[in-house]
């Protein structure tokens, strides 16, 4: 998946185009990465997206806003001191050096704000769009380092520090080519012939901004095998590779871009800002979008959110697996001790009959035979201790029944208990792998520190207010029923006791944990084609999908039954419900209806 220099260049296009000569009015860092910029231009309010992650680093316009936290960073108070109130004056894409124009993965903001002393001044945001050493960074109109949002000592770089004072250069490419200079015919073969490997290496080895993709698609349009070195190719193929490098670099100077996916089968397999000939030949299926905006926000955003979830949460995926294999310990160990206890009765029929036979024994034998009334006089054989009388042999069984007993009681409980914990944590884990915000996680590590399983957060306050953000999912059947869907136990509690009226309809997968789905259909009867839809939603927000829902069950038991069947379980964990009588169904897990 390339995010390479020309998706660059078509993002640099679409923000000239809806954001140049806007003025920033609110900054923010939700992440320690990312900034949000709302910028007021034409009459509206964008937000722009700007991400230095290691692993997706983007800038794109979206359209939902993001959760801040309460004390901003140092790194966003420095571009508030320096850009609030700016105007963005110049958007572009550097080349080998800041001043020129080419195809790095850079984009400079060049934005006009007033100073302390109310002067007009300008400053520089750049954005490193580089995978790992993906940065975003303040500077003074000299080129001064003001601030990055992240910093590069000498102990992490010795070639290039980034930190307040120094000056800024853009990192070394390799002796790479600015592709958008004027490079004659002689000096593009001269270029390529020098690179040992094959022609398309050789491309994207040679020229900044390119990707293996596009490499592969420049040998495509000029109809050579790729895998040749550029020096093996005829004089006629060479000419066709530097015709078809020319009218794809005419096209980015003309901002003729066509944002597209392209999709194998129904999963997106590559992106570009160009067409990719060579994919849809190949059979991948082509989608046109609007804008590299919404490219990105179909492409990578979700992934994004999804990963910094994940990340988010990898705290709780912790304990939540050390208490799960410390309970699941625990349980297999009084299991265990519970079946040695089952044996208990065997020692209470030892005692009985050794006070009913016992005088027949001298002493000193080391065992009793004689009829065991208890399984029809069928002949048993007692062991003895031999330095114990019987009434004293009687006794030691006796006392260790009674042990046995004890045991069986005490673990009993126990037992139950551990069962219903890893129910409990097992249902935790399922709201963890359907969690989309930080709202959601926010209420699965409140329920964690309601039961104990980790500490009360210090700052409940701000928790509770941005829980409140995080509401049960609604979809609306193909029959206009509104189904409900908790994301977590509070949220199944809720929607199955305080939402749901004693004649709608409760779904939820059998025997495993998993989202309680509601269907509100009042005093209406259960459309069959609702009944599908609602159980196929139980499938899906299930255990039965497996951990983050990448396995997906082929057909799933679900358990239906009105609500007013369901019974509440003392103190158990929220959501947990118990019913005698109910329907059931195999569907398919399906996400949506």
């Amino acid at each position: 998946m390339a995010y390479d220099g020309i998706v660059v260049a078509n993002t640099v296009k679409e923000l000239n185009e809806r954001i140049l000569s806007g003025s920033i009015t609110k900054i923010a860092q939700p992440e320690k990465d990312e900034l949000l910029l709302t910028v007021k231009a034409q009459r509206k309010n964008l937000r722009l997206s700007i991400s230095a992650s290691a692993s997706l680093p983007m800038v794109y316009l979206r359209e939902e806003t993001a959760l801040s936290p309460a004390t901003a960073p140092n790194f966003c108070m420095t571009l508030r001191k320096h850009l609030s109130g700016g105007r963005i004056r110049r958007i572009y894409q550097p080349g080998a050096a800041l001043s020129e124009e080419g195809l790095e993965r850079i984009i400079v903001f060049e934005i006009e704000h007033l100073d302390e002393m109310g002067d007009l001044s300008t400053r520089i945001l750049l954005c490193e769009l580089m995978g790992k050493y993906s940065n975003i960074i303040l500077l003074k109109e000299d080129g001064t380092i003001i601030d990055s949002i992240k910093h590069v000592t000498p102990s992490v770089s010795s070639v290039r520090e980034v930190l307040p004072g120094r000056t800024y250069f853009i990192p070394d490419t390799r002796k790479k080519e600015n592709p958008m200079g004027r490079i004659s015919r002689e000096d593009f073969g001269r270029l390529l012939s020098e690179f040992p490997d094959c022609l398309q290496k050789a491309l994207y080895g040679r020229f900044t901004g390119l990707s293996s993709v596009i490499s592969e698609e420049l040998c495509f349009r000029a109809g050579v095998d790729g895998d040749k070195p550029f020096s093996l190719l005829s004089q006629e193929e060479q000419d066709r590779v530097y015709q078809s490098f020319q009218e794809l670099m005419e096209t980015i100077r003309r901002g003729a871009f066509t944002p597209n996916i392209l999709y194998e089968g129904d999963a997106a397999a590559e992106f570009s800002a160009v067409r990719l000939t060579s994919l849809v030949a190949g059979g991948y299926r082509e989608e046109v979008f609007v804008s590299i905006s919404e490219v990105l926000t179909v492409y990578y955003a979700e992934r994004a959110r999804n990963g910094r979830i994940r990340a988010k949460s990898e705290d709780i995926r912790h304990i939540l697996k050390t208490l799960t294999e410390r309970t699941a310990k625990k349980l297999e160990l009084w299991e265990r001790q519970y079946q040695d206890a089952e044996k208990k009765d065997k020692y209470r029929i030892y005692g009985e009959l050794l006070n009913t036979y016992g005088y027949s024994l001298s002493g000193g034998e080391k065992e009793l035979c004689c009829q065991n009334y208890y399984d029809e006089g069928r002949e048993i054989r007692i062991p003895l201790d031999p330095q114990l009388c019987a009434k004293e042999n009687a006794q030691k069984f006796f006392d260790r029944y009674q042990k046995l007993k004890r045991t069986q009681e005490a673990l009993t409980p126990q037992i139950a208990e551990a069962r219903q914990q890893l129910w409990h944590l097992d249902s935790i884990a399922n709201a963890l792998s359907i969690a989309e915000t930080e709202a959601d996680l926010n209420q699965i590590r409140r329920e964690m520190s309601d039961y104990g399983f980790i500490r009360k957060p210090q700052t409940g306050k701000r928790l509770r207010k941005e829980e409140l953000r995080s509401e049960p999912m609604h979809f609306v059947s193909s029959d206009g029923i509104d189904l409900y869907v908790g994301r977590n136990n509070y949220q199944n509690e809720e929607i199955t006791f305080r939402l749901a009226e004693g004649n709608d309809w409760w779904f939820h997968a059998k025997n495993m944990p998993g989202s309680h789905v509601i269907a509100k259909t009042g005093n209406r009867e259960l459309p069959d084609r609702t009944c599908l839809e609602a159980a196929a939603l139980a499938a899906y927000y299930s255990r039965a999908c497996g951990e983050e829902h990448k396995h997906i069950s082929e057909k799933v038991e679900v358990d239906y039954v009105q609500k007013k069947a369901l019974k509440r379980v003392p103190k158990a964990a929220p959501g947990y419900v118990i019913y005698h009588t109910n329907y059931s169904i195999m569907v398919e897990p399906k996400k949506e209806i």
